[in-house]
């Protein structure tokens, strides 16, 4: 196969991908200087609304109709521009789908794909990223996580019984405290949800068809299904670039500007281990708000360099978001130090309006809150990232959401 060439190669199809090929064209890429290579059949779209929007009944929810490509290409979820085929045609941006990259040399600066292709390129940017139910079926949810608690409340909407199981003593560790769990797993259980805790599943039943007909767990139970999805979370794609870049808590590590080690070889999104200029320490973040940040700030500091110019250090305050039911929450800043839980989170209250801080050496340092405002969603992220100190719990708890309108 001929070599193909070009100056920018984006290596994955996700968000930041997206994202950074936006930001490209923003600041004047040329025709024929960047391709897309991607694995996937389409152009990127954005994740989020696959368990936010897409398995919700059509016309049930206004996500529901738009969560459906071409409707959900990047960069809607932004509120910006949809991004479909034919603007990376207008732009002469190469999109390279259904093409897996097999091996990178960063030495030579060539990919190869699994049919034998190979693509030279002066930059790269690493941005890779790891139903139609049956009604009135049966689901079993593998996992207590984001997306555990989003898909078991689609599957539910569209009128599957669903089973969660999970091993941990509530939902969500990683971020909920056992009192921001309690109210979830009240609220889906008052939706039919079944959940099963403080155990895992070790295996899987099948009929002749080879269709899934039963979940076994390590209890000895056993639930009947129709669906079993497996939310229990992935490691970022980092193979491709083993022993030749420099790798930290998970990910390739980068500076402020999303270099890596190697001039010329970025990497944005889940895969980056990147500076928290907010916290003095480096970490690796997987949301989608950080894709598109750091896919953007990976271009812009392209073509500084390129122009002999510059552009801040990125920023970041850490957020994190979930639509489920008819509820919505917002996270800012660090889920770390003592907490301080206020409003009403009783989960058969008809107004439901809670939330948690977290305080550190005497500094509030995050702050969740279950259906704000977005006036109030606001003032949480302000909160988080100015991080006022408090001199009692006590009474911070009295002043529950109130405190933070303060900043």
């Amino acid at each position: 196969m001929a070599e193909k060439s070009f100056k920018y190669v984006i290596i994955g199809g996700g968000v930041a991908a997206g994202y950074a090929t936006r930001e490209f064209a923003k600041q004047g890429v040329q025709p024929g200087e960047l391709a897309i290579i991607s694995k996937e059949a389409v152009a990127p779209y954005e994740r989020p609304a696959l368990s936010k929007g897409y398995l919700f009944p059509e016309g049930e929810l206004v996500t529901s109709r738009t969560a459906r490509l071409p409707g959900f290409h990047v960069c809607v979820g932004s509120g910006g521009e949809r991004l479909l085929p034919e603007w990376y045609a207008e732009k002469g941006i190469a999109l390279i789908l259904s093409t897996e990259i097999v091996k990178a040399d960063i030495t030579e600066k060539t990919l190869t794909s699994a049919a034998g292709a190979t693509f030279k390129y002066q930059t790269l940017i690493i941005a890779t990223e790891a139903i139609k139910a049956k009604k009135n079926g049966k689901a079993v949810i593998v996992g207590g996580g984001y997306i555990g608690l989003e898909l078991s409340a689609a599957l539910k909407i569209n009128n599957i019984d669903v089973s969660m199981v999970y091993p941990e003593p509530w939902c969500m560790p990683r971020l909920f405290t056992a009192g921001i769990a309690a109210f979830y797993e009240g609220y889906y259980a008052n939706k039919g949800i079944n959940i099963i805790k403080g155990t895992v599943a070790v295996g899987f039943g099948t009929n002749a068809n080879g269709e899934v007909t039963d979940v076994k767990l390590k209890d000895g139970r056993v639930l009947e299904a129709d669906i079993v999805v497996v939310g229990v979370g992935g490691r970022p794609l980092t193979a491709l670039f083993k022993g030749q870049v420099v790798e930290e808590k998970g990910g390739i590590k980068t500076d402020a500007f999303f270099k890596t080690s190697i001039p010329g070889v970025y990497a944005v999104g889940d895969v980056a281990t990147f500076p928290l200029k907010l916290y003095n320490d480096i970490r690796r973040v997987e949301h989608v708000d950080h894709a598109r940040k750091s896919a953007e700030q990976a271009v812009k500091a392209i073509f500084a360099s390129e122009k002999g110019t510059s552009v801040d250090e990125y920023d970041y305050l850490p957020y994190f978001y979930s639509r489920a039911f008819d509820l919505s929450w917002q996270f800012y800043g660090e889920n770390v130090g003592d907490t301080v839980l206020f409003g009403d989170s009783n989960p058969t209250s008809p107004t439901h309006k809670f939330g948690t801080y977290w305080i550190k050496d005497g500094k509030v340092v995050g702050v969740f809150l279950e259906s704000g405002t977005p006036e109030e969603n606001k003032a949480i992220a302000n909160l988080a990232r100015v991080q006022p100190a408090v001199s009692s719990l006590d009474e911070l708890a009295k002043e529950g959401l109130a405190f933070a309108s303060k900043f």
